[in-house]
């Protein structure tokens, strides 16, 4: 019998976050259930493939919360991605700023215990901010797994419109990682 673990992709509005259907289905062929959500601005640059998204996954993409009273149409998750985090993403997160959904379903996951990985993506000006510092180490320290640098994203100079490599495999990798020492 095999289990199929459900995945929250949860994207913000950088150049990557094109990429996330071919992201959904390496993330299917390694079992996950996946439901797609996107901050606001991130909806709006996808407006046009909502739909294929929605059928691609077999859930409503969200980027709004549900009203009082609602069902939830999404299975609970059994581990969270949050990437491309931008910079705005990565402090609004870190600092508990949850007026987006996107952002609000990262923080509570770390309320419920549930795995969560994320992979920044900011250009090298903004993650010199010394508040993207901190917010990664409040995230860390909450139990993020954090992939930037090295591990992870390496940011690049700014002003370009798209980072020259967003390295989703190695994100879906620490994904797994996570949920198999989790188990």
């Amino acid at each position: 019998m095999t289990t199929t673990k459900t995945l929250y992709l949860l994207c913000s509005a950088a150049p990557p976050v094109f990429d996330v259907a071919h992201v959904i289905e390496d993330a299917q062929s390694r079992g996950w259930d996946v439901c797609l959500g996107l901050t606001p601005t991130a909806a709006h640059w996808l407006s046009g493939n909502l739909d294929g998204l929605a059928a691609l996954t077999g859930h409503p993409v969200r980027w709004q919360y549900k009203l009082p009273g609602e069902p939830d149409v999404w299975p609970a998750a059994d581990a969270l991605l949050v990437a491309p985090a931008t910079f705005n993403t990565v402090n609004a997160w870190a600092l508990g700023l949850t007026d987006r959904f996107a952002v609000g379903v990262a923080a509570e996951a770390i309320g419920k215990g549930t795995p969560v990985v994320t992979m920044p993506c900011a250009n090298a000006a903004l993650a010199a901010h010394p508040q993207f510092d901190q917010s990664l180490a409040v995230l860390r320290g909450a139990g993020v797994s954090v992939l930037l640098g090295e591990d992870g994203f390496t940011p690049g100079p700014a002003g370009p419109d798209s980072p020259a490599h967003f390295p989703w495999p190695v994100a879906l990798d620490a994904v797994d990682r996570v949920t198999s020492s989790a188990a």
